[in-house]
């Protein structure tokens, strides 16, 4: 009896398109992530409005963050959330925050434009 002899198999034209059609939505997924990223420090800052006022522009007494270096906003959300800062709420707010969210909201924060005083 002689060995049976394979080639290489031809995959269908067919077989190709599907792949094709099946992975072109998989192409979209970091362009949709970008999409969201893009929002994240606003998205985030809307946590900070009721104190902190829309876009950081905070009325009365509260610190207004509009405009103030991300550097220094991060050195900030840093000592509320290791406790170096004492705070009524903060402490509690920044803990909540990745690494992630803290450098999105501080540069989001840092692009805005202060109020005219």
């Amino acid at each position: 009896m002689s060995p049976v002899r394979r080639g290489p198999r031809r995959v269908p034209r067919a077989a190709h398109l599907a792949a094709a059609l099946l992975a072109a939505p998989l192409a979209l997924v970091p362009a949709l992530a970008q999409a969201q990223d893009a929002n994240l420090g606003r998205n985030v800052a809307a946590t900070c409005a009721n104190c902190h006022g829309t876009n950081g522009n905070a009325r009365g007494d509260m610190k207004p963050l509009a405009g103030m270096p991300a550097e220094k906003l991060l050195a900030m959300l840093a000592d509320f959330k290791n406790g170096n800062q004492p705070a009524t709420i903060m402490h509690q707010i920044a803990k909540g925050y990745t690494d992630e969210q803290a450098k999105a909201v501080a540069a989001y924060f840092a692009a805005q434009k202060p109020a005219a005083k």
